[in-house]
């Protein structure tokens, strides 16, 4: 591991807790050693599912008061407010995801297009609100997105579809680029993820002329993302814009796996977490290698990825507050790495996702199950969680 800033450290947890009163500080842990127990979560999950199904009153104020209220900024961009206010008076920034989907009507798809432009208005309008979020398995069915991977072939009934998502995308980086917001567009199955890649580049290389507005995201679990970083810079570089590009390692990994099982195919998954950690850390030095060129933000909650990026911004003298180099960590997790890299002096955002509760409850529940893995986050959240406990000399 490489030595960042003498400033930074991860293990300060009075810096990274301070925003939380006691009284926040226990639930938090409460909270995080019963997402440990994962026959717990797997029931929970149940359940969850079950109440967004029936809109079960009892059990959605469980979920708001407890799950919700740490993963999510509201229920809708009012109630965001006083979350994106409170992370912005300790430096840190806020990117708004509208967490809605899995939806299938045109309806919807407008719905969600729409709400993603109120978020940019809102972002126009908040110095600590940089970014907006864009999921397009929000704004089209997952059909539509794997039959676009070859266009050439896809049926004419659906090309009608395309070009309708297509302009929902275009209208939504039209109004950010006049905004001056940037545009995250999320990562997702590698069935889904060529075209999303196909429309992702085509939004740089009609708005990232000036400056970064639109951002794709590399998923360094898989081992032909790094090959394609590269690729995408030569593309943007060859034709005179900007590249942005969102690091992370990546969330599908055994869905990915099990499919390819089970059709037959080579896995797009690197073998070993060790594979995948190089990678990830490579992307990291290329981006910043070529940092006036690529807009890049370093999402991970991986600390040594995170002392990387810092160390390397000291070795080659930029300055930690350059617009090009980011980090984010998603709300409500890895306070530790958000808070302190924000009180070193870095461009450091959560990832605040809302909308209502019965809605958002897909996300918390990979958030739940995801945490309570043996390799998840769990076990770093409770170290520092009990850390900070100690050191107030709090019972849990």
């Amino acid at each position: 591991m490489e030595e960042p800033h003498p400033q930074l450290s991860f293990d300060d947890t009075s810096k990274a807790f301070r925003h939380k009163s006691n009284k926040d500080l226990k639930e938090t842990y409460r909270l995080f050693a019963l997402m440990k127990n994962q026959s717990l979560v797997s029931l929970g999950s149940g359940i969850g599912k079950f109440a967004a199904r029936l809109n079960v009153g009892i059990i959605n104020s469980l979920i708001r008061n407890t799950i919700f209220k740490q993963f999510c900024g509201g229920e809708n961009l009012l109630d965001c407010q006083s979350t994106i206010d409170e992370l912005y008076q300790k430096s840190v920034l806020t990117i708004l995801d509208y967490g809605l989907e899995g939806k299938s009507s045109e309806e919807d798809f407008n719905h969600i297009k729409d709400e993603i432009i109120r978020g940019a208005r809102l972002a126009a309008s908040n110095d600590s609100v940089p970014v907006v979020v864009v999921k397009l398995s929000g704004l089209a069915d997952n059909d539509l997105l794997a039959l676009a991977a070859d266009l050439d072939h896809m049926p004419s009934d659906y090309r009608v579809a395309y070009d309708a998502l297509v302009e929902r995308v275009d209208e939504i980086c039209a109004e950010a680029s006049k905004l001056g917001v940037g545009v995250f567009f999320d990562a997702e199955e590698s069935w889904l993820q060529d075209s999303i890649d196909r429309i992702a580049m085509q939004m740089v290389m009609k708005y990232n002329k000036t400056k970064c507005i639109v951002y794709n995201t590399y998923q360094m679990y898989r081992h032909d993302r790094l090959h394609y970083l590269k690729a995408s810079y030569r593309e943007a570089q060859s034709a005179g814009v900007f590249l942005g590009a969102k690091i992370v390692r990546g969330a599908y990994m055994e869905k990915e796996r099990n499919r390819a099982a089970e059709k037959g195919y080579e896995s797009p998954i690197h073998k070993t977490k060790a594979e995948t950690d190089a990678d990830y850390d490579d992307a990291i030095r290329f981006c910043t290698e070529h940092y006036e060129q690529i807009a890049s933000c370093c999402a991970t909650h991986n600390i040594n990825s995170n002392y990387l990026q810092a160390s390397l911004l000291d070795e080659k003298q930029i300055d930690p507050k350059h617009p090009h180099i980011n980090f984010c960590q998603l709300y409500g997790m890895s306070d530790y790495i958000s808070y302190n890299l924000a009180e070193a002096g870095y461009n450091v955002a959560k990832y605040v996702p809302y909308g209502p509760i019965k809605e958002v409850i897909p996300y918390l529940i990979r958030r739940a199950k995801e945490n309570s893995s043996v390799t998840g986050e769990m076990g770093r959240e409770l170290k520092y969680l009990s850390s900070e406990m100690k050191r107030r000399k709090l019972e849990a």
